[in-house]
């Protein structure tokens, strides 16, 4: 019972900190601390039993653990949004999107252009500091409640592109290490879901933000605001096009080594699940590169911001996968997880309800996963789950509870990118990155159970 209480106290103390701006940094740790005394497990290392787990280690593995799995991820798909950004790459696909939409639909231009982005490859922390601007341009255009930019810039990033079948990003690709599936498994059903989530998502926040200026509410400017100024130069957008065909080219390849000829030698099947993802970054960053040559003076800067945002957005989460390892410990963690695997019943659903509690918990869709999978995918594929289904499952289940208020991305997109209170910020953006998400996974298991 005082372990039951302690996780969920925790749990809330973490979300509270974070909502009054501790930095996640030290809500983190600190939410575990108290997880680990409710649960009887020692802080030090010293204080432990022979052979027992302790608070500070197992912290610093969870901590660790992810941030040596998934570092040159991070590094690369910073780098690369920055060099796309600095190059003017970025924008000038972002300003070619709106010229197709036009001013009137400024909030369909910035999840437009967040949507692009995201599933060529930036990351979605990238895409957030490369969006922002072009979005304070159009709703200042367009006079619309500045409060609703982050809802606009989260939706467009982690929801109907962040999980769908072939994403670059690693909340696709985490699955495949522990199932054998590729980035396109179940890509039908993903496919219907994400499309039904892109409408739903979009109509409701079109909905929010009229009902919003219906009540007087506008755009305030700050003497902080990019004026917009120098559009005039940016490249091509058709050119600026190619190095996020690139991601996605060498990515699909690289999943497919059978078609890589004599390269399939080189480089077996099984180093090229998430390490794809890495060679794909890396050709569209030379591409970009080549792109922004007029610019070559900018970026060594940008590859400085890139490896600085990395760390950022990267630490961010593993103080949230940290917090989730130490969670694993409570004895009341361990009888939920016991109750969900005996649901009766298909077992993707009981694999959806799991990622949805343990993301939920950890505040992260890949910090979830990468804690549930490794318990969880066993049981299910045993229990006979397919695993191209369970993949899709999993991923969408993933992308819904994990963005509560103590979220990396969600802190970092509200007060660090759009100077922004959770207060005015947070209902947009909990509405459609985590209801809306909700939505998508139960058509999914339905879908799945029909076909």
């Amino acid at each position: 019972m005082i372990a039951a209480i302690g996780l969920v106290g925790a749990l809330a103390l973490l979300i509270l900190m974070t909502v009054r701006g501790v930095n996640i940094l030290i809500a983190g740790p600190v939410a575990a601390a108290i997880v680990a005394a409710t649960s009887g497990v020692a802080w030090l290392p010293p204080l432990a039993a022979p052979d027992a787990p302790d608070f500070a280690t197992s912290y610093m593995a969870g901590f660790t653990g992810f941030f040596g799995d998934w570092f040159f991820m991070f590094l690369l798909g910073a780098i690369f949004g920055e060099v796309m950004s600095s190059s003017g790459a970025a924008a000038s696909v972002a300003h070619w999107i709106v010229g197709k939409i036009g001013i009137r639909h400024a909030v369909l231009a910035v999840v437009a252009a967040c949507a692009v982005l995201t599933y060529g490859g930036v990351s979605v922390f990238i895409v957030a500091f490369s969006v922002y601007s072009l979005a304070v341009h159009l709703f200042r255009e367009a006079n619309l409640p500045r409060r609703f930019i982050p809802g606009a810039l989260a939706f467009g990033s982690v929801t109907f592109t962040m999980t769908s079948a072939g994403s670059p990003e690693i909340q696709n690709l985490i699955p495949m290490q522990y199932l054998g599936t590729s980035a396109y498994a179940g890509w039908q059903v993903s496919l219907v879901v994400a499309v039904l989530m892109a409408v739903l998502g979009y109509l409701w926040l079109q909905s929010m933000v009229n009902r919003a200026v219906a009540r007087g509410e506008h755009f305030e400017g700050r003497e902080s605001d990019d004026d917009a100024e120098g559009h005039d130069r940016l490249p091509n957008p058709l050119l600026c096009l190619l190095p996020l065909v690139a991601v996605l080219g060498v990515f699909m390849i690289f999943q497919y080594p059978q078609r890589l000829g004599a390269l399939s030698a080189i480089l077996p099947p099984e180093s090229l699940d998430k390490w794809a993802l890495v060679v794909a970054l890396g050709a569209g960053t030379v591409i970009a590169l080549a792109i922004g040559y007029r610019d070559r003076i900018k970026m060594p800067g940008a590859f400085s911001r890139g490896a600085t945002g990395a760390v950022v957005a990267i630490t961010n989460t593993c103080a949230v996968v940290g917090f989730g390892a130490v969670a694993t410990l409570s004895p009341a963690f361990q009888q939920a997880l016991a109750m969900v695997q005996n649901l009766p019943g298909d077992p993707l659903i009981g694999a959806a309800i799991a990622v949805t509690v343990i993301a939920g918990l950890t505040g992260s869709a890949s910090g979830g996963q990468s804690i549930a999978l490794p318990l969880i995918a066993p049981h299910y594929v045993g229990a006979g789950a397919d695993p191209a289904e369970l993949h899709r499952t999993v991923a969408i289940a993933s992308g819904a509870l994990d963005s509560l208020p103590h979220n990396g991305y969600v802190v970092t997109t509200i007060r660090a990118i759009c100077g922004e209170t959770h207060r005015d910020a947070y209902g947009a953006v909990g509405a459609l990155t985590v209801v809306v998400p909700m939505i998508g996974l139960v058509v999914a298991l339905t879908l799945f159970a029909v076909f």
